[in-house]
Order: C-alpha cells, then structure tokens, then sequence
C-alpha cells in the first residue's frame, strides 16, 4: 500500500505505481512483501532491495530458483524500475505509461532512484541492556505503536 494512503488517506495514480512497484520486487525475489520480514533479512522487502542496490549487489534478490535462466541486464533494469516505482515521495515515482516504456526500452536511460518507503525496517536478536527490561514491560503486538491503558 502506497504510504500517502496508508498514512493520509491520499489516493491518486502514483499509488497505482507504487503497488506495481512491490508486485515486480516480488516476482523478482519469489517472497511476498507482507511477511518478508520474518526472514533472515529482518527487514522488508523494499529496505532488503534498496541495501543491495545501494551495495551494488541488486542480482542477490533475484529468487535462487531462477538461477542461470534469466538475462542479467533485464533483471537489473527491472530492479531498477521496480525502486523507482516505490520510492517514498509520490511525485518522485514515475506514472504508469511511462513505467511501460521503460519496460519496452532497452536503451532508455533510468533515473537514479531515492528511497523507498517505509525504509526502517525490523531489528531481531540481542537486545542491549537498557531497552531489554523497557521493552518487556511494555509489550506492543505489532512493533509499532505501545498502549498504555488506565481505568477511568
């Protein structure tokens, strides 16, 4: 879900674009976005393929059962189109039809992508000291917001 609609409310066609964007990461990583997390990545699947592209590792996303049968340009070029698609900022993000020639051009030349969004990703293991006892006493199901509920 495009994050100006998870957070605001605001659809418009960019959103379109962005959920193209996290079905094409997908197809290429064989893992669905919703649960990616609980892999050995410990992050999503938009912040697990933007660190490989920034490290320039973008080919270690592609899933292992597609190994030796694909062109490696196209699959770049479709990691490529894949992070302009969800990048944080809507105006940032192409539209649809150009998203089309992108796809049908093997010549044109892409943007630099910028971050996608929702780039926080999880953190699963230790725990130092000071956070540890915190966070056991104020346990929140989803890791994002903590309630504190009183009586009235």
């Amino acid at each position: 879900m495009a994050p100006e609609y998870a957070m605001e409310g605001l659809y418009s066609v960019k959103s379109d674009v962005f959920s193209f964007g996290v079905l094409l990461l997908e197809i290429i990583a064989g893992k669905r976005n919703s649960g990616f997390y609980l892999s050995d990545h410990g992050q999503s699947l938009l912040v697990y393929s933007w660190k490989l592209w920034c490290e320039g590792e973008c080919l270690e996303l592609v899933d292992p059962i597609l190994e030796n049968t694909y062109i490696r340009s196209e699959v770049i070029r479709c990691i490529h189109i894949g992070l302009l698609c969800v990048q944080e900022d809507a105006i940032d993000r192409p539209t649809m039809s150009t998203v089309v020639v992108m796809l049908a051009s093997e010549t044109m030349t892409l943007p630099n992508p910028n971050h996608p969004a929702f780039s926080v990703g999880r953190k699963f293991g230790k725990e130092d000291e000071s956070t540890s006892k915190t966070s056991k006493d104020n346990i929140s199901v989803n890791e994002v917001s903590m309630s504190n509920v009183f009586p009235r």
